[in-house]
């Protein structure tokens, strides 16, 4: 593992491609995992949302860790969801994607049965007494219906050893960004998600990261890029080109099968298909999708020629 003293930049989430008859395709795996290496990832999400990491086997996370873990050979950090709606099968899945390579846990609060905010002190506290490894705090009420303040995520960062990190999802997200910043003093990092919707208000408010899906990955470290060297305007610049295929993909419950389709068209892995109960895009979307990506590219191609 070759965990930095601070994790930043853009992580997307890797997505999982299967075959057509839903069985994991480790080729493709293998492309997409590179591809996202050479288009500049700063890191790597793995097991997330846009992985489908509800819908596999205790086996398959397992092989596609350590296949991973092999792959990236310490190139990039690796980030493992590893949340569970038990504490115990929290634990026991922390420590085994820590020993299997992940530099760095993204963690769900329990969601199935809810618990209060001692409960979620007991839960984040129980996997950090587990692990070697940094954990990132997922706040994603939209998903899990758990709500936590900035009050105790700030908690969270004082008072839990390893809990370094929080991906905040909890619109609005800016505003929950500077609230947390304030109130964690230093304590805690601040990702954030929902497909860089607000990656640069986020930027401007603390946020030193961005977890977006595995299609744009490029254009969004131009854009973090940008703003690194404090040129807000032309990140603003590019954000707005690549909006349309951001925004399509904001879709509920479509962002998933999107971000395939782009994948597929660009020639990095063989097929878009999702498993149940991921949705796949009708026949109308697809069409739109391709319009979309044929229009961003071609905006795209112009800005870089203007800029030579």
């Amino acid at each position: 593992m070759t965990t930095p003293k601070l994790l930043n930049g853009v992580y997307p989430i890797a997505n999982t491609p299967f075959h057509p008859d839903g069985s994991v395709d480790y080729d493709s795996q293998d492309r997409l995992i590179d591809y996202l290496v050479d288009q500049g990832a700063h890191g790597l999400g793995l097991f997330g949302n846009a992985s489908e990491g509800y819908a596999l086997s205790g086996p398959e996370r397992s092989e596609l860790m350590r296949r991973i873990a092999k792959r990236v050979n310490g190139r990039v950090p690796l980030v493992a969801s590893s949340g569970h709606t038990g504490t115990d099968a929290a634990v026991e899945l922390s420590k085994e994607m820590e020993d299997l390579g992940a530099d760095c846990l993204m963690v769900l609060p329990p969601y199935f049965l809810k618990t209060d905010g001692d409960g979620l002190m007991y839960y984040f506290s129980a996997i950090s007494d587990a692990v070697r490894v940094p954990i990132m705090v997922q706040d994603a009420p939209l998903m899990t219906q758990v709500a936590m303040p900035p009050a105790l995520l700030a908690r969270m960062g004082r008072e839990i050893e390893n809990v370094k990190y929080v991906k905040v999802e909890a619109p609005p997200t800016p505003a929950k960004f500077t609230a947390v910043t304030k109130q964690a003093a230093g304590s805690l990092t601040l990702f954030g998600g929902l497909n860089c919707q607000f990656f640069i208000e986020e930027y401007q408010r603390g946020g030193r990261g961005q977890m977006p899906g595995s299609d744009r990955t490029r254009d969004l470290v131009d854009i973090w890029n940008h703003l690194e060297g404090g040129e807000i305007d032309e990140a603003w610049t590019v954000f707005t080109r690549v909006l349309p295929l951001l925004r399509f993909q904001l879709q509920p419950g479509l962002g998933v099968s999107a971000q395939k389709h782009n994948l597929v068209a660009e020639g990095v892995i063989a097929s878009a298909h999702v498993r149940h109960p991921t949705a796949s895009l009708d026949a109308e979307s697809v069409a739109e999708l391709a319009h979309l990506r044929r229009l961003v590219s071609r905006e795209l191609a112009v800005e870089a020629l203007s800029n030579t």
